[in-house]
């Protein structure tokens, strides 16, 4: 049985999400020792890996729910995993599409800037003006919090 910190330093996971993780219910509350010690047993550390391995790949909380929620019951068709994982292809898709664009334009922000005064820069002018930009839009991608919902079995 391993403490919070053996947990933490076993999994590359830090002691406050490992909590969080507990109080959002995507890890079991762990085993007390007499002094309320926390200890966790390799089945919590292998479950700690695979949503630190969803979280890696950027699926959301709710997703990573579903798909813990999925993984509890071996049993289950696995088209709502597909489902969710198709869906976060989907997103990084759009995401590297928006820094392909992010990308070009700060190709040519910097292409265009002939090395002079800052009154002549084109890197100052393209910031200050977005009319000097050629995308209509362009932004660092944040991932979407769109998902598919988990489902829920009641307990009763």
């Amino acid at each position: 049985m391993l403490g919070i910190g053996q947990l933490s330093a076993e999994t590359g996971t830090k002691v406050p999400t490992i909590r969080y993780y507990e109080d959002i219910g995507l890890l079991p509350e762990p085993e007390r020792t007499a002094g309320n010690q926390r200890r966790y047993g390799q089945q919590q550390v292998d479950r700690l890996r695979f949503i630190r391995h969803c979280r890696d790949m950027g699926f959301p909380l709710a997703d990573v729910r579903a798909l813990l929620d999925l993984s509890d019951d071996p049993e289950r068709s696995c088209a709502s995993a597909d489902t969710i994982a198709r869906h976060q292809l989907q997103e990084v898709e759009r995401r590297l599409a928006s820094l392909a664009s992010l990308r070009q334009e700060l190709c040519r922000m910097i292409d265009q800037c002939a090395g002079g005064t800052v009154a002549d820069c084109r890197v100052i002018e393209s910031l200050a003006d977005h009319a000097h930009c050629i995308a209509d839009r362009h932004t660092t991608p944040a991932p979407t919090e769109q998902h598919v919902e988990p489902t829920r079995r009641d307990p009763a």
